[in-house]
């Protein structure tokens, strides 16, 4: 996608079902919780708060993954957070991964019609294109992680 007709940016999104039967409002609590995403997220070994207030818009976070001779790193600002609609979007900062702009929504979401009750994370993002990946590329990683937060969280409620 272009913004503006002259740089091209990507826009995806990745819904990933929450197993176990698992409700809104028992997904929600650990999703909101923006510095513990380490807890859910298996490429991130380390996250917690820089500045700010939890729960708060202006929160800043720090996360780190991958091997000791190539840690990956980001930090990130919570932009909103809205418990009654169960969303929250960050932008990263500064990092080392190769992004330049990066923004992201993650909202807990009804089953769909057809599924089984419980509950889905969409994961949805703004990006410039990022150094190192196509865009079907990007979005296989945003899916993946996706599908591991909500197995992650789904076996924490469990």
């Amino acid at each position: 996608m272009l913004d503006g007709g002259t740089e091209p940016r990507w826009v995806g999104e990745a819904r990933a079902k929450v197993g176990g039967g698992a409700m809104a409002e028992k997904v929600w609590p650990l999703l909101e919780d923006f510095c513990g995403l380490n807890k859910y997220l298996s490429s991130v070994h380390t996250c917690y708060q820089v500045e700010g207030l939890q729960g708060q818009p202006g929160l800043i976070r720090y996360c780190a993954g991958g091997e000791e001779e190539a840690v990956n790193w980001c930090r990130e600002k919570l932009v909103a957070i809205d418990p009654t609609q169960r969303f929250l979007t960050y932008e990263i900062l500064d990092n080392n991964i190769g992004f330049k702009s990066y923004s992201a929504t993650l909202r807990v979401v009804p089953a769909g019609a057809g599924e089984e009750p419980g509950c889905a994370i969409e994961w949805s993002f703004v990006a410039d294109p990022v150094e190192g990946f196509t865009f079907d590329g990007f979005l296989g990683f945003i899916e993946l992680s996706a599908h591991d937060l909500a197995q992650n969280i789904a076996t924490a409620l469990q």
